[in-house]
């Protein structure tokens, strides 16, 4: 019987396959060793820090820029992973200059680097147009110092602060003036920014519910040095307390300039004002006077923070710096809570935190805004600001007070389950630099 020769070739082909699949060769026989699976690469999370690091008040600047730092070394010791890969956190800072404008081509700067999240701006007057900009990119923005309650008033749910407002600061340092010295005459001054005017704008209202007669506005800029011609202008009047609105840079030589002229009264500032530096602007023309900061001061943040930031910076923080370092922190808590750096993620965990960090316990409320922040009042005493009445949930109390009520207990970082504390760690991280060493509010 004859086969057409392509069913041959079929058949032939198929005995071939069924002879091969019957016997395997030695080769065959032992399975080859399987490669070991790689780990995920290690993944790069950038979190912008923005402040002025030149100009007038640098010193602050560089105060909020470190606090931002240190959390950025402790985070990267810690061995953080997020979506199963280990992280690395880098800050990028950037210099605003304390200048709207530069502040706005910064902010997009690091919305173009793909942050994030931002700890920062430090002035109101630079927080508030950027934060529209972080905004329409949906990154997750916190202040450690911007006051003006304009920032959390726009509805932006991705902004945040960690400081009191100045509607709430204002009301407080007048309060603190009326009950300690009754006056009767006030003279109120600010420097035309966001900051000095808004909060001036405060003072000025509470003292006037208290019965204090106000003298009409006088105004400088936040470039003012020479203050005579407005000083002048209220000796006349002898009143018996001044508020000035603005940074130390401008408030020192006021004060100066006004022990100059014999003007006898009371000076006192807001935050801005409430610095060591204006006994080195002032001299001892700044012994006595009278200040308040929108939320604890440093000598009561958290014995880890103090002690990490003096390792890793040889120097005490000023001002802001615990505030900048709870908000880097919170960004990337709410990282891990989350298990992911993309904001449109972690936004929520965010907005619903409750972290104890080295200024207290911080949440929020559905403004953005620091729920029952703390003010304190302070004196210059031997060149150094002094405590002197810490006020939370209406009772003041005194530092030993605040101490003691354990209300700035310092908790460890933020970690996954069953891993150790980090230990205190050299700060590492930092990129992006754009100037030297650090304007506020």
């Amino acid at each position: 019987m004859r086969f057409p020769a392509k069913t041959a070739s079929l058949a032939v082909a198929s005995a071939f396959l069924v002879f091969g699949c019957g016997k395997e060769s030695p080769q065959q026989q032992t399975a080859a060793p399987q490669a070991p699976t790689a780990p995920p690469p290690a993944m790069v999370v950038k979190i912008g820090s923005v402040a002025p690091l030149t100009g007038g008040i640098a010193h602050l600047g560089k105060d909020n820029e470190n606090g931002a730092l240190l959390a950025i070394g402790e985070a990267n010791a810690a061995g953080i992973s997020l979506g199963g890969r280990k992280v690395t956190f880098e800050l990028v800072s950037e210099d605003d200059q304390a200048d709207p404008k530069i502040g706005n081509t910064v902010a997009q700067k690091l919305v173009d680097a793909k942050v994030a999240g931002v700890v920062g701006h430090l002035n109101s007057g630079t927080t508030i147009p950027a934060s529209s900009i972080y905004h329409q990119a949906g990154i997750p923005m916190i202040s450690g110092s911007a006051t003006n309650p304009a920032l959390t008033e726009q509805g932006f749910k991705n902004v945040f602060r960690v400081v009191g407002r100045d509607d709430q600061q204002g009301p407080a340092v007048a309060d603190y003036l009326v009950g300690q010295f009754k006056p009767k005459t006030a003279a109120v001054i600010d420097d035309a920014t966001p900051y000095g005017e808004g909060l001036a704008n405060e003072v000025e209202k509470k003292l006037k519910e208290a019965g204090v007669k106000v003298l009409p506005r006088e105004k400088g800029t936040d470039k003012t040095f020479d203050w005579k011609a407005v000083l002048t202008k209220i000796k006349g009047k002898k009143p018996d307390v001044v508020f000035y609105g603005g940074m130390d840079a401008t408030g020192g030589p006021l004060l100066k300039q006004a022990r100059e002229l014999k003007i006898a009264a009371t000076f006192s500032f807001g935050d801005g004002g409430c610095t060591d530096k204006m006994a080195e602007l002032a001299g001892t023309a700044a012994e006595g006077m009278i200040c308040s900061q929108a939320g604890i001061p440093v000598q009561a943040a958290g014995k880890k923070f103090l002690d990490g930031y003096k390792a890793a910076f040889k120097i005490d923080p000023i001002l802001y710096a615990p505030f900048t370092y709870d908000a880097t922190h919170l960004l990337i808590a709410a990282m891990q809570k989350a298990d992911s750096p993309d904001p449109a993620k972690y936004l929520p965990a965010l907005a619903a935190i409750s972290y104890d960090g080295a200024s207290g316990n911080i949440q929020f409320d559905d403004k953005g805004d620091r729920k029952d922040a703390e003010m304190t009042i302070f004196t210059m005493k031997g060149g150094k600001i002094v405590p002197i009445a810490i006020i939370k949930g209406g009772r003041s109390m005194t530092l030993d007070e605040y101490a003691s009520a354990g209300a700035a207990a310092q908790p460890a970082l933020a970690q996954p389950v069953g891993t150790p504390a980090a230990q205190p760690a050299a700060v590492s991280g930092m990129g992006g630099m754009d100037g030297a060493p650090a304007e506020k509010k």
